[in-house]
């Protein structure tokens, strides 16, 4: 599948870089004086058990399982793994271009990162927003932090809007998508990644139909969000 393995790289490239890390300060602490050789028998091993850990949960928050995606016409899917802690109308004049139906998605540490497509289509909108890292948790995250909107036209039904804002958070401050301007999708691909923590917001017609409910848990690429009229 189109962009499979991205996100195990970003995983390695940060085990990698904090391996360099921890063999430069355990390469000074071995320069050091009496005092210094007697904290670093303290030291290194305490910085050798606090790597393990780092990057064996680097591993798992960038797991990148290939969702199972539902068959059926005018379907969409949640692009991103989480709960979903808000549903209601919003004004949305970027993309959507007025009243749209919103429904945001919380992603804790423990969940996936990876974003899926919500439909099948092409993108026909790409906005980076610099801005604030808000603790995702707060809805309100969506209109102060770092953020970036894409804008689906689906296929079935043909010409469809759905908009996706990716939001950083407190910790999640990056934000790297894998898709570009113009650039065909199908619904479930991979989209995007963003680094621990995080909200996604999914922007729906008037016309389209909900199905879920606040408090559910949903999956990237496989939770069927709503139904296109």
């Amino acid at each position: 599948m189109k962009y499979s393995g991205k996100a195990t790289k970003a995983a390695f490239k940060l085990i990698i870089l904090t391996l360099i890390a921890g063999l430069v300060i355990w390469a000074l602490l071995a320069f050091a004086s009496v005092l210094g050789t007697i904290l670093s028998a303290v030291a290194v091993p305490a910085l050798i058990v606090l790597w393990v850990v780092f990057a064996l949960f680097t591993l798992y928050f960038f797991r990148d399982p290939t969702p199972h995606v539902p068959e059926g016409a005018a379907l969409v899917i949640s692009p991103a793994h989480g709960k979903v802690d808000v549903i209601d109308t919003v004004n949305e004049p970027l993309f959507m271009g007025g009243e749209c139906k919103r429904v945001s998605i919380f992603l804790s540490v423990f969940d996936v990162h990876v974003q899926n497509a919500p439909v099948t289509g092409k993108i026909t909108f790409f906005k980076y927003s610099q801005g604030q890292f808000l603790n995702a948790m707060k809805t309100e995250s969506a209109e102060h932090n770092e953020n970036v909107l894409l804008g689906f036209e689906s296929t079935n039904p043909a010409g469809s809007k759905i908009g996706v804002r990716l939001i950083a958070g407190v910790i999640a401050r990056r934000i790297v998508p894998f898709v570009q301007l113009s650039e065909e999708v199908n619904r479930g691909g991979r989209i995007s990644l963003i680094q621990f923590g995080s909200r996604s917001d999914v922007y729906l017609p008037l016309t389209a139909t909900i199905n879920v409910k606040l408090g559910d848990h949903v999956v990237g690429g496989e939770t069927i969000l709503g139904t296109l009229a």
